[in-house]
């Protein structure tokens, strides 16, 4: 099995079609949505986890681009310098995903990647400059 972290945007003439749906559902694939953004009348944007076998993550990709879906691959991440963070806990109140969590036995910030959808709010939180953007 693997995992892919895609941006997937829909046109506006395909909002009403089950694009998602389907590529899931007939790609044998497993989904997290990590972002969303869809409104009436503009374009779509989802933000996905996707997981499957390489080839069915392949098929659909390739599928959905078929029917006029920009896909492309998540191509940027937040990292946190351990050696700057001292903990103190902003980034966790602007982090969507839960990503940045405050361990309650340590009172640590916990950082999970897997959860993070790279929207940098964290970065400009962070008085200590802890949270960077790597590309």
């Amino acid at each position: 099995m693997e995992t892919r972290r895609v941006v997937i945007r829909f046109p506006k003439h395909l909002l009403d079609k089950p694009i998602t749906s389907q590529l899931v559902k007939d790609h044998d694939l497993d989904f997290n949505i990590l972002r969303a953004d869809v409104t009436q009348d503009s374009e779509g944007l989802l933000v996905m986890g996707l997981t499957g076998k390489k080839t069915n993550l392949d098929k659909g990709l390739r599928w959905a681009r078929e029917q006029g879906v920009d896909v492309q691959p998540l191509a940027k991440e937040i990292i946190r310098n351990d050696k700057l963070c001292v903990h103190c806990g902003a980034c966790v109140n602007v982090c969507p995903t839960d990503a940045l969590t405050i361990d309650a036995e340590s009172r640590e910030v916990a950082f999970n990647s897997n959860r993070c959808i790279a929207c940098e709010l964290c970065v400009p939180a962070c008085p200590f400059q802890a949270m960077e953007v790597a590309f």
